[in-house]
């Protein structure tokens, strides 16, 4: 497993100019072609622009790396970036008309002549997108009860400043999708805000589109998921501004930004098993870890469980196993 895990790039020739957690991201010239579809929501001569130029772009390679507890962990996990980036285009191409995009093109042969030297160790899990100004808030939709939304709720009965039914259980399906921003805090960790928060912070009529796209793929891609057998409990989006635009970026209902459940087998009342990085967690959790840095090496069965996760994520979600 070991020969197909890439931890962190370095491409020469290219600018990198931020490396996450999962992600490395590198600057390029253009121009490069953008076709995109009519959005759902915008106005009308947003909605005419299907096509634009521009003269730079961002390639976003997924590596393999591992987060828990704020920490990268020094093992990857065989075939996450992979499963990052198609999960992310095929949910893209889903949404075509729902909302538009950033993505020019997965196709490596296609990004430049400064890329094509990388071909074999970016391709699958790189994509050529068009620069945005990204909105500083996360957008989260909740359909069922879990996590912070849950602690919040048994607290004070609301989520986000949104109030709710009492009497509502963990992982209870909520009556209908709440939209619960979450500021970017300059130390990490993404802290929940109301919906006045949010606009307060990007403008209202902004806050409003954000408000109003996000419930929307969260609303479609749910329904196709449930067909599949998975349940999206919650997700984040991010959103950016080109050109007048409003666009989705970054990665798109991956097991990385969204909690999935297998609906077979769901009931509220308890938490329930989920497509993602449990193993890793689970595992950290009991092998004494102090929970600063640095984090241990994992064993190869987390390694192992975790990947065919991600995998299986990926193959009930599309209908097809990733190549």
């Amino acid at each position: 497993m070991a020969a197909d895990v890439v931890l962190e790039t370095d491409l020469a020739g290219l600018r990198r100019i931020n490396r996450g957690k999962v992600r490395d991201l590198y600057e390029l010239d253009g121009p490069f072609d953008l076709a995109q579809g009519r959005p759902a929501f915008g106005s009308e001569a947003q909605a005419r622009r299907e096509e634009t130029r521009t003269g730079g772009a961002l390639l976003i390679v997924a590596t393999d790396r591992i987060s828990a507890f704020d920490s990268i962990l020094p093992t990857g996990i065989p075939h996450k970036g992979a499963v990052l980036t198609n999960l992310t285009l095929f949910w893209l191409d889903f949404l075509k008309g729902t909302v538009e995009n950033h993505l020019i093109t997965a196709d490596v042969d296609r990004m430049g002549p400064k890329v094509r030297p990388y071909a074999d160790i970016l391709r699958g899990r790189t994509m050529l997108v068009k620069k945005a100004a990204v909105f500083p808030i996360e957008c989260v939709v909740r359909g069922y009860l879990a996590g912070s939304g849950w602690k919040s709720y048994q607290k004070s009965g609301a989520v986000c400043g949104i109030r709710l039914p009492k009497g509502l259980r963990e992982s209870e399906k909520l009556p209908e999708p709440i939209f619960t921003p979450a500021s970017k805090a300059a130390s990490g960790h993404d802290e929940n805000i109301s919906f006045e928060q949010s606009a307060q912070l990007i403008g209202r009529e902004a806050a409003e589109k954000l408000r109003q796209g996000t419930l929307a793929v969260y609303r479609k891609a749910s329904e196709h998921a449930r067909a599949r057998g998975i349940i999206i409990c919650d997700t984040k989006f991010e959103w950016g501004e080109a050109d007048g635009r409003t666009l989705l970026v970054d990665e798109v209902l991956t097991p990385d930004s969204s909690r999935f459940w297998p609906a077979a087998g769901y009931e509220p009342g308890r938490a329930q098993p989920s497509f993602d990085k449990q193993y890793v967690r689970d595992w950290l959790l009991s092998s004494g870890w102090n929970q600063e840095p640095p984090a241990p090496p994992l064993p190869e069965e987390v390694v192992r469980k975790t990947s065919e996760k991600y995998l299986q994520a990926y193959e009930v979600l599309t209908g097809k196993a990733l190549v």
